[in-house]
């Protein structure tokens, strides 16, 4: 057997698993797309009064049962950012982004776009909403940085 042939091979397979990463990684850009249209389509601006926000399981909260069984297998464990909210008359459980979370206060009033269960953004109502504050670095990040001369 000649010695280049194990190396053909091998590339060969990395060559088809790319050609599969990058067709797979199309498909779902494209769902993606599609997703975010859906969302924009029956987007709404509302007024909500934040009661609680936490980061909790899908089982643990009162969504209905269907989302979690439409959720993948991976996410089931997962914890997401979990906001319960007035809205009107009716007290709603809602589902947001790690980076909107952040900015959500508590016990008050904020102008949110929602679709469906899921807040897509928020401004404050009286005021603009005040930007969390960043986490103190570790010691160890703070060593990496001094390592590569950033500090």
């Amino acid at each position: 057997m000649p010695r280049w042939l194990p190396a053909v091979i091998v590339a060969g397979a990395a060559v088809i698993v790319l050609i599969m990463l990058y067709r797979w990684s199309k498909k779902q850009e494209k769902k993606n797309n599609e997703a975010q249209e859906k969302m924009d389509a029956v987007k709404q601006s509302v007024t909500l009064l934040i009661i609680d926000k936490k980061m909790m399981k899908l089982r643990d909260t009162d969504l209905p049962k269907e989302m979690e069984k439409e959720l993948p297998f991976i996410f089931r464990r997962r914890k997401f950012p979990i906001v319960k909210a007035k809205v009107g008359p009716r007290i709603m459980t809602m589902i947001t982004d790690k980076e909107i979370y952040a900015l959500i206060p508590l016990k008050k009033e904020v102008k949110a776009t929602i679709s469906g269960l899921y807040i897509t953004s928020v401004k404050g109502i009286r005021g603009p909403l005040a930007k969390p504050e960043k986490k103190k670095e570790s010691k160890l990040s703070m060593l990496f940085k001094k390592g590569r001369g950033e500090a």
